[in-house]
């Protein structure tokens, strides 16, 4: 962990990566070792802004129906 961190300096568990929401797939981080959605982020976007495909998979099934 990151000395300058107030979440450190507090000692509050948290993350220093980015949480990726997927529509389709848990929630997923870019930090190693990282349980997720389970600790708090700064830092959360959506999937597609990584380019990952999986909202275009759940729009296509909702427009057949």
């Amino acid at each position: 962990m990151d000395d300058d961190c107030r979440a450190c300096r507090a000692g509050l568990d948290h993350c220093h990566g980015t949480l990726i929401h997927h529509v389709l797939h848990a929630g997923e981080c870019t930090e190693d070792g990282c349980a997720g959605e389970v600790l708090a982020h700064a830092f959360a976007v959506d999937c597609e802004a990584v380019g990952c495909r999986c909202a275009d998979t759940g729009s296509a099934v909702a427009g057949a129906a």
